[in-house]
């Protein structure tokens, strides 16, 4: 698959306005759902000769492919590789990151036919894709091949054997290739690239867990004598060379101007109607789904022959936004509902696979899906996309809407508002969407339930000695290296560290921090495997009686058996949905740090926390929101210990701020939830990476409390960051409450679609005194303004 540059013949800018036109057809005066439209104009690209040192042979295979002369920048990052430097490509999609490095490790293969190459990519599809790419380019004796979970057993014998670029992910580096490194002997000792693709995707505990992995990897390939170069790309993200030093473990020069072109695009925001038929929880005014509304935007783009591709929040989301557009276009078409497809993670490879090359190649026109085709997978000339809700970081949203316009086309891009804190604030307050600097990304190699778990098995690969804990951490590594000494995991001998276990840790070390093994979803009548779920969120979503989707198809939940690892689950197509009902209790372990302020009205803390949820019954609800009934449920309680910033009242301070003790409850849980909902914006997760909980009296504070807490074992920097922009966060989670027009609060501010208390007890105007009782404080004591 080669890289094609081609300019589209209709003007850009119309192309993605009239794409909007088609989109906002029928809709009354007056009710338009654009909250803003913003016109973002072409650049034209910078081309630059081939360096001296790239050979004919290698420009005519480029060429071949439609490159007749690189971009600025793909030759600067190059050219840092090949003077071995370790450098960092930040552009955008579309901007030729993969030239970027291929050029480099190409032209190393081809000079030296003893060296070798190592891609890592965080998602299978990827690595495949970029395979494919190389491929196309056909250079002899590179020999590139896939080494990953797809890869049949012989295939992967041969790649071992033979193979001088492997393309694999870090999940197959950590369990099959560095504890095998004996068998990659060959292969480690002719390392001379390592390139990190879409290396912004490593953030939290996974992006924690590989950069151990990495450092790993450097240890193992100094142990055959070699110092790869590494080749890191990345979305435009702040800071990158900061960024990607501290992933890789090495010091990264960063490229950062992008010289590519880029068409013209047509940037909507929409938020989605109100109901006037409906109410939701407590009476709340319910907004048509970001779902049903993608769903509606995606029908209207296929019509109109667009190939379009619709993000989607969740596997569920993605399902049914796919199944209601090909509902809609079976009306106008009989032809058209098999040109729309779901796309997402849990699919086995056999059906991604099938859906990526029929939406590269067009017979697909339209395509739901998750975050899995948000990284790099060449999906190439795209009319439009449609983001459904706030993807967690704006270089994520800036990721998927750069799958719209490639090869320099118009297009258009529509963000869909779901009916949550933080996307109607985007949607009223475009600038901190559109003009608001893209985040750094959030890492800590030290979370010690990162650090122990990596050093145990960088252990069972080669002896710990004292020399190579600085690369792990330093210190902290040496007090993790002690305890696990004293738990019996590691042994101490003269000469170092040593892993004392026959078995290898690396099979029960989940980097992606999913909290193990995935759980397997099986049709008890066929024995056909499903899809996979997160354990993590196995009680919540496949628990006895819920409602389960895959590729369209409805199935009911009969039994959940977490240490087998298995749902077993029956075809039913119920009239109703199920949501988890949750109870969940937080207790201080310890404090990290902890600030009074006002005399002790207030303090703020930030620390480390035991979270315990369990998930107590269901509710089995109409379309309409109606609730049919709540079912108990006999599941265990988890436990999660992690970190958490927490802020404290006291009883006078809420006294006078005009909130009565019986409505202490209800203002604090609607905080809360604002403040869960609002944090995305100063910090690199999504809503769904984090969690609360709010008390009137906390038994380890003495006093009103709202906890936001990390969703990681070990926490994933998140608490950390919220509490370092504690003002400006609680600021903004203020005026998005205040400034909703809900009466009593509804999902735009203060309801929340993960509560597990159904969202209740809720008071929006109690939240609204709290917040202003509390900013009052901590501005006086900065010395700030709120503004």
């Amino acid at each position: 698959m080669c890289e094609a540059r081609s300019v589209g013949t209709q003007p850009a800018a119309e192309r993605g306005r009239r794409l909007l036109d088609r989109v906002l057809a029928g809709v009354p005066t007056g009710e338009s759902p654009l909250r803003h439209v913003r016109e973002l104009p072409e650049r034209a690209a910078t081309s630059v000769p081939w360096p001296d040192w790239v050979s004919g042979s290698l420009r005519g295979a480029f060429e071949r492919c439609g490159v007749v002369a690189p971009w600025a920048h793909q030759v600067e990052a190059a050219t840092h590789a090949r003077e071995g430097r370790n450098v960092v490509i930040a552009t955008g999609t579309a901007s030729g990151k993969s030239l970027a490095y291929q050029v480099p490790v190409l032209s190393a293969l081809a000079e030296d036919r003893r060296a070798t190459a190592l891609y890592l990519s965080p998602t299978k599809a990827l690595g495949a894709d970029q395979l494919r790419s190389v491929a196309a380019l056909d250079v002899p004796e590179v020999r590139a091949a896939s080494f990953d979970g797809d890869t049949p057993l012989p295939e992967r014998d041969w790649a071992r054997a033979h193979s001088r670029w492997i393309f694999t992910n870090p999940d197959m580096l950590h369990r099959g290739i560095l504890p095998a490194h004996a068998k990659w002997a060959q292969f480690f000792r002719r390392l001379a690239f390592v390139v990190v693709d879409e290396c912004h995707g490593y953030r939290g505990v996974f992006g924690s867990h590989v950069a151990l992995l990495l450092r790993r990897l450097r240890r193992v390939a100094r142990r055959y004598g070699t110092d790869p170069v590494f080749m890191l790309a990345s979305a435009t993200v702040s800071d990158p060379a900061e960024s990607a030093s501290l992933l890789a473990g090495v010091p990264c020069e960063a490229v950062t101007a992008d010289r590519s072109p880029r068409g013209a695009r047509t940037v909507a925001l929409w938020e989605p109607p109100l109901l006037d038929a409906y109410q939701g929880e407590n009476g709340a005014p319910v907004r048509r789904s970001a779902g049903a509304e993608t769903a509606r935007i995606l029908t209207d783009l296929v019509v109109e022959g667009a190939r379009t591709l619709a993000f989607v929040r969740s596997r569920r989301g993605a399902e049914l936004t796919a199944l209601s557009a090909r509902h809609a276009l079976s009306e106008v078409d009989s032809s058209l509902p098999a040109r729309v497809a779901a796309y997402r993670a849990g699919f086995l490879p056999e059906e991604r696979r099938a859906l990526e090359k029929d939406f590269a190649s067009g017979s697909l026109l339209g395509v739901a899906s998750t975050n899995a085709l948000e990284l790099g997978v060449d999906i190439a000339g795209l009319d439009a996309v449609v983001v459904a809700g706030y993807p967690g970081t704006l270089a994520s949203f800036w990721q998927q809407a750069g799958r719209a316009g490639r090869a320099g086309d118009g297009s258009l891009v529509v963000f869909v508002a779901q009916d949550n804190p933080l996307d109607t604030y985007l949607v009223h307050n475009p600038t901190a969407m559109l003009d608001k600097p893209v985040e750094a990304t959030v890492i800590d190699p030290t979370n010690p339930y990162v650090l122990a778990p990596q050093l145990a098995c960088a252990a069972s690969e080669l002896p710990l000695a004292d020399a190579c804990l600085s690369t792990f951490g330093g210190a902290v590594a040496r007090r993790v290296v002690d305890d696990l000494v004293a738990d019996g995991v590691l042994r101490r001998r003269p000469t170092g560290w040593y892993w004392t276990s026959r078995e290898r840790p690396q099979a029960s070390v989940d980097i992606r921090g999913s909290g193990g093994e995935q759980i397997a979803v099986v049709e008890s009548d066929s024995g056909r495997l499903l899809g996979t779920v997160n354990p993590g969120s196995a009680c919540a979503t496949v628990h006895p009686g819920a409602v389960y989707l895959h590729q369209g198809t409805s199935y009911v939940v009969d039994e959940l058996e977490l240490e087998d690892g298995l749902a077993m689950v029956h075809r039913e197509d119920p009239e109703w949905s199920t949501t988890p009902r949750e109870q969940v209790d937080i207790s201080v372990l310890s404090t990290v740090e902890r600030q009074v302020h006002g005399g002790g009205a207030v303090s703020v803390g930030l620390g480390e926390v035991a979270v315990t949820s369990h998930v107590v019954g269901y509710l089995r609800r109409l379309p309409s929101g109606q609730v049919l009934d709540q079912i108990p449920l006999d599941l265990p309680e988890q436990t999660l210990h992690t970190r958490a910033v927490w802020y404290t009242l006291s009883e006078a301070l809420l006294a006078e701020a005009g909130v009565p003790h019986r409505h202490v409850p209800g203002a604090l849980h609607a905080a809360e939830h604002a403040a869960i909902g609002l944090l995305p914006l100063f910090a690199t997760c999504d809503r769904w990476d984090i969690g609360g909980v709010s008390t009137a009296l906390h038994p380890d504070t003495g006093e009103a409390t709202v906890f936001v807490h990390d969703g990681h074992p070990g926490g994933a920097g998140f608490a950390d960051r919220g509490h370092a922009a504690l003002i400006p966060w609680l600021t903004a989670t203020r005026d998005a409450i205040a400034a909703c027009e809900c009466p009593a609060g509804c999902p735009s501010c203060v309801q929340s679609p993960k509560c597990g208390n159904g969202n209740e007890p809720l008071d929006k105007q109690g939240a609204v005194a709290v917040l202003d009782a509390l900013l009052r404080i901590l501005v006086t004591k900065k010395g700030e303004t709120a503004a």
